[in-house]
């Protein structure tokens, strides 16, 4: 198997993965979950980057939401597994394709109710949440997944993708038609970027809420 390579979406933990993580483990999987929240995009490029570079063949990187802007910026990687997320090229930011994706449908391309204090940081306003990213999990997991979330800078939504890698790496898109946190129209656009596109009727997290499917089809890419 190739090495994993695991990265969380915007106000996520690496914990948020510890279910599929250990079950790949378990089956012998070299899985790397990096902590990049809160890091500014070239940051975390940096340094999943270093991870990719050190890695013994081409890993696989699993990204999610908005861990795909950092994906996106990679180089060597074996294959880009996008999980309800942003599939971009050097330019774009999140703000770029809320605004494009308004003017084309004449609808709210940003559902998630947030917050923004005087530090600049944003916060996910906790009414929400649950039925954004985790409708279709079991209580106890989706109050884990809760308990988790944390802040992320408002310039996230500001912060360009470097570069494009999913031009010249295999890539397989898992669109979730159930997600509330990145509408339909706009997900439309990434996977037709990407190879190949698999699509469940889930929500924002199908790693939480069908953890058994999805560490299979993690393991397909390996």
């Amino acid at each position: 198997m190739r090495p994993l390579i695991v990265l969380h979406g915007a106000w996520h933990r690496p914990a948020h993965f510890d279910d599929v993580a250990e079950r790949l483990r378990r089956e012998g999987a070299d899985v790397t979950v990096p902590d990049i929240g809160g890091l500014p995009l070239a940051e975390s490029t940096r340094l999943v980057q270093e991870i990719v570079d050190r890695a013994t063949e081409p890993p696989v990187v699993l990204a999610h939401s908005y861990g795909g802007m950092t994906a996106s910026g990679l180089r060597g990687a074996g294959h880009l597994l996008y999980v309800a997320a942003f599939v971009t090229k050097a330019g774009e930011n999140i703000q770029y394709w809320i605004k494009r994706v308004e003017q084309e449908t004449g609808r709210e391309a940003a559902p998630m109710a947030l917050t923004v204090d005087d530090a600049g940081l944003t916060h996910l306003e906790p009414g929400p949440v649950r039925e954004n990213l985790y409708a279709d999990c079991t209580d106890a997991v989706a109050d884990r997944a809760i308990s988790l979330l944390r802040p992320e800078p408002v310039t996230m939504f500001t912060g360009s993708a470097l570069a494009a890698a999913w031009e010249d790496t295999p890539s397989t898109y898992l669109a979730c038609t159930e997600d509330r946190a990145i509408v339909p129209d706009m997900f439309a656009h990434f996977a037709k970027r990407c190879d190949t596109t698999v699509t469940w009727q889930t929500s924002h997290s199908p790693f939480l809420s069908r953890p058994d499917q999805f560490a299979a089809l993690v393991r397909e890419r390996l």
